[in-house]
């Protein structure tokens, strides 16, 4: 089992400006992609939060990502020639 990187959640602070937004989203994201929160948290989600939950983060990804980026970024499909 792989062990999980500590993360500084006391660093999260949102409202001051956008720089330190920026650096508390990607904190706040890398904590609750933690396999063993994800290990908890999923199987308590109904079926409606699932679909709605990739059906935003989805939208997110290709309202902001080119075709290319989403490939390479998020699938991690380097060869991706479309």
């Amino acid at each position: 089992m792989k062990e999980e990187k500590k993360i500084p959640f006391e660093q999260i602070c949102f409202g001051l400006d956008r720089k330190l937004d920026e650096q508390s989203l990607a904190l706040f994201l890398r904590l609750f992609a933690q396999d063993k929160l994800l290990d908890a948290l999923i199987p308590r989600l109904g079926e409606d939060e699932i679909t709605d939950l990739v059906q935003q983060l989805t939208e997110l990804l290709h309202k902001h990502l080119a075709e290319k980026e989403y490939h390479e970024l998020f699938l991690g499909d380097e060869d991706h020639s479309h």
